[in-house]
């Protein structure tokens, strides 16, 4: 009843700020996406868009995408390991780190470089706006948008010299620092830069009681970030990227008895470092604007852990002790080429806007991993046992597209939009087990919306969309002789999507609304099965991604953004969702059950109040219903809500910030795992990832 009662009480206070609107004085700035192929006012999307401004992201005080998260309906993460590197976007989306084929549901790209699935190098320091589209972006970016897209675009140089500086200390260690800076090279400002440096450190929000440390899952991360702006003629220009990101993250972070507290003897290690490297240029023409964009990352990760989650006592009498550890070098090579109107052209005397483009991706990966461990029975005389493993992959692959997409302005109000793709996916795998694959896919999809203006503030949109992923294998898990190749290799997973929805965007009266509702069908579904193969070995627990036949998405997703008077402000966002698994014949008994990491309902509240011309008080609540954890097993998190709060001051260009997260200490939990892991029966047992606790601190920042 309580938790009713919260629903009802939330639901009123939405309608509440909607419909109250006085004393409007106050300004806000007009809200342009740019993640599509060409700028575009947020009233005029044709898609479930939110978008985080470069306001919040510089009053955040932890710089990182994770952290945001919770403040977007419908998004969920998931994290195993150190941070989360995989997204669920209306309970789509994988769950942990892949084993075979790279795939993602959720694109993620940073200043149009892709790095989807590895979201956690995603620092918002000097970000000027994050954009997350809910729904397939097919015709977009093609496989690695099934779900949608996390779009964000950092600061770009200036024509004048400025900077911005920050240092932040706080509970668990946590203590960062950042500058960026930058402006013209020369008089003539043909030459523009932009530099930011950051680096971050915590000690983490876990004890090892064991080794008696406090900093075994601490977050050690150092990122730089350089842009370039060379406009070569009047019609011509380029643009350079340089990043370096340095994570070094230990990953003891999971627990035998379900406490903060980690028992292992061996925490591991989880660190990546990724460089990258993207020229854009563009060359303009009376009636389109040639756009070239060229990328390379180079990847490295150490990902290992202590699997037994425990030490030589945890387990006594009883002899158990494994380590893993990977090691993964990846490099992937983009090239787009794409014509894009810079005016109206005609079709049959209809004015049109049009994108045509091509874009080809090679990606090579290489994995190591080491395993090793011992088990052995006291009262076996010939114990303990010793066990050593060493797995070798190589795995690469090309991916080709083509797709154009073309807006009809049938009046000066309605317009027709059609956007369409196709991609062709060729792939290799082979390691030294013997086993090999080689599938390739082809694969189409596309958006058909039409969209009509009320007036210059209020746009009606009705989409249909059909998004794709490609297909995969799975590999090492001790099925092989049991199990023929076919039935280790999975097909692509294909989505059709519907949206009918409402955007409202005023400056004069300082109000944004979004209201839209969806329904997804998916076709082939792409379902992660974790499963334990020898019920008396936790050493055999794997994960295998089956195709299961069909499954049902469908909700509304709404979001408000108000000035109530000069000096308050508030926003709401919520989520309504509803996920299904259907027609899976090889698992009946998950007929009709919700898909994992889908939580029904959630939502984040906010309001800002300026106490005086240089102070503020910001005051919010994110939270999330209950979902399951695997589609697997049946045990569920617990549905939970977080406060936040920040008190600031500005004196000149100095600004000075209170912070504090989860103020309640509440606790919860992001995954779950369901497998035997302690001596000597080694039962079924839920492990629980615990999110973060309370925390605060506060941070200095100089603007110059």
């Amino acid at each position: 009843m309580e938790h009713l009662h919260f629903k009802r009480s939330f639901f009123y206070s939405f309608i509440f700020l909607f419909f109250f609107n006085s004393s409007l004085a106050e300004e806000i700035d007009e809200i342009v996406v740019e993640a599509n192929w060409r700028e575009a006012k947020v009233v005029e999307e044709d898609s479930s868009v939110i978008i985080l401004n470069k306001e919040l992201l510089k009053n955040e005080p932890i710089k990182n995408f994770e952290s945001l998260s919770y403040l977007i309906p419908n998004l969920n993460f998931s994290a195993s390991d150190s941070r989360a590197r995989y997204f669920q976007i209306r309970g789509i989306g994988e769950r942990s780190g892949y084993q075979g084929t790279p795939n993602t549901s959720v694109g993620f790209l940073i200043d149009d470089i892709d790095y989807s699935g590895q979201g956690g190098i995603a620092t918002t320091f000097d970000v000027d706006q994050i954009e997350v589209y809910r729904g397939p972006q097919g015709s977009r970016i093609g496989a690695n948008a099934l779900a949608g897209l996390i779009y964000i675009k950092t600061k770009d140089p200036t024509e004048e010299f400025e900077g911005t500086s920050e240092i932040m200390i706080g509970t668990y260690g946590t203590r960062s620092s950042g500058v960026a800076f930058g402006g013209p090279l020369s008089d003539n400002k043909d030459i523009k830069y932009r530099l930011a440096i950051r680096k971050d450190y915590s000690d983490g929000f876990r004890k090892n009681i064991f080794l008696n440390k406090s900093d075994t899952s601490k977050k050690d991360e150092t990122s730089l970030r350089l842009k370039v702006d060379w406009d070569l003629a009047k019609n011509s220009k380029l643009k350079f990227l340089i990043s370096d990101i340095d994570l070094d993250d230990p990953a003891d972070i999971w627990t035998i008895d379900g406490s903060l507290n980690t028992l292992s003897d061996r925490p591991g290690m989880d660190s990546q470092r990724t460089k990258t490297f993207g020229v854009k240029y563009y060359l303009e023409f009376k009636t389109f604007e040639l756009q070239s964009f060229s990328s390379y990352t180079d990847t490295d990760v150490v990902f290992s852990y202590d699997a037994d989650w425990g030490n030589e006592q945890s387990h006594a009498p009883y002899t158990y002790d494994y380590f893993s550890e990977t090691f993964r070098e990846r490099r992937s090579y983009g090239q787009e080429i794409r014509l894009v109107s810079n005016e109206l052209n005609y079709f049959l005397s209809t004015p049109i806007e049009w994108v045509l483009g091509v874009n080809a991706l090679k990606l090579k990966e290489g994995n190591d991993r080491y395993d090793d461990g011992a088990y052995g029975d006291p009262s076996d005389p010939f114990g303990p046992y010793l066990s050593n493993d060493f797995f070798s992959s190589e795995y690469s692959s090309k991916n080709l597209a083509l797709y154009g997409s073309i807006d009809f302005l049938l009046t000066d109000s309605l317009k027709l939009s059609i956007g369409l793709r196709d991609e062709n996916w060729k792939s290799k795998y082979n390691d030294n087990n013997d086993e090999s694959f080689n599938p390739s896919n082809s694969m189409s999809g596309g958006k058909i919306s039409i969209s009509k203006s009320l007036n210059e503030e209020t746009v009606i949109f009705g989409s249909l969309s059909k998004g794709y992923k490609q297909g995969g294998f799975n590999i090492g898990l001790g099925l092989e002789g049991d199990s023929l190749q076919d039935d280790l290799i999975y097909d692509p997973e294909f989505l059709i999507n519907y949206d009918i929805g409402v955007n409202f965007s005023s400056i004069a009266s300082d109000l944004n609304f979004s209201i839209v509702a969806f329904y997804s069908a998916r076709e082939d579904q792409q379902v992660l099965i974790s499963q334990q193969v020898d019920p008396s070995d936790p050493n055999t627990f794997s994960y295998l991604t089956k195709n299961a036949a069909e499954g049902r998405n469908f909700g509304i997703e709404s979001s408000i953004d108000i000035g109530i008077t000069e000096s308050l402000s508030a926003f709401a966002n919520i989520g309504l969702l509803k996920t299904e698994i259907t027609n899976w014949k090889s698992r009946p008994d998950l007929e009709g059950r919700s898909q994992a990491h889908a939580p029904k309902t959630s939502i984040s509240l906010g309001i800002n109040y300026d106490l005086s011309s240089n102070s503020y008080l910001s005051l919010g609540l994110v939270g999330k219903d209950e979902f399951y954890y695997s589609d697997s097993h049946d045990n569920k998190s617990k549905s939970y809500y977080l406060f936040n709060g920040s008190y600031g001051y500005t004196y000149k260009k100095w600004t000075i910030d209170l912070w504090a997260k989860n103020i309640f200490n509440k606790y919860y939990s992001v995954r779950g795992f369901y497998f035997g892991n302690e001596a000597p029966n080694f039962e079924d047992t839920l492990y629980r990832r615990h999110g973060d606790p309370r925390h605060f601190g506060a941070s200095i920042k100089f603007d110059f």
